[in-house]
C-alpha cells in the first residue's frame, strides 16, 4: 500500500512539474487592460498555507491592489478589491518555469484583461 501511494505521488510530480513550483516571492507583471492598453509593475505573493496566499500588485505608478489567492494544482486564482469596494478576479495557469498567465475581470465591467507574472 505504501509503495502504491509513493508511486502515485511520484507520477503526479513527473506528470506536472508545475505542482512542485513554490509560488511565494516577487514577480514582474506585464499585462493588457480590457481596452488593449498595456501595463506593467510588480507583484508579491506570500504563502499562508498549503493552498492559500496573499498577493499585492503594484502597477500603473501608485496603484496598489491587495488580495487573497488560492492554488489548486496548476490553477491559481486571486480576488482583490479597490478602495471604492469594486471586486476583481484573476485566474492564472501556472507554468513549469514558475511563470503564470491569466485573465482578469472587474465586477460589473465589460471585457477581460490579460496578465503574466514572471518570477524575479
Amino acid at each position: 500500500m505504501k509503495r502504491l501511494g509513493l508511486a502515485l505521488a511520484s507520477a503526479l510530480l513527473i506528470a506536472s512539474p508545475a505542482l512542485a513550483v513554490d509560488i511565494g516571492g516577487h514577480y514582474k507583471v506585464t499585462g493588457k487592460n480590457a481596452d488593449g492598453s498595456p501595463y506593467h509593475g510588480q507583484a508579491e505573493i506570500v504563502v499562508t498555507s498549503q493552498n492559500t496566499c496573499r498577493i499585492t500588485w503594484k502597477t500603473g505608478g501608485s496603484s496598489v491592489q491587495n488580495g487573497i489567492c488560492m492554488r489548486n494544482g496548476s490553477a491559481f486564482s486571486a480576488a482583490y478589491s479597490f478602495t471604492d469596494g469594486t471586486v476583481g478576479l484573476v485566474i492564472y495557469d501556472l507554468a513549469d518555469d514558475g511563470s503564470m498567465q491569466g485573465l482578469w475581470t472587474i465586477a460589473d465591467k465589460k471585457g477581460v484583461g490579460e496578465e503574466t507574472l514572471t518570477p524575479e
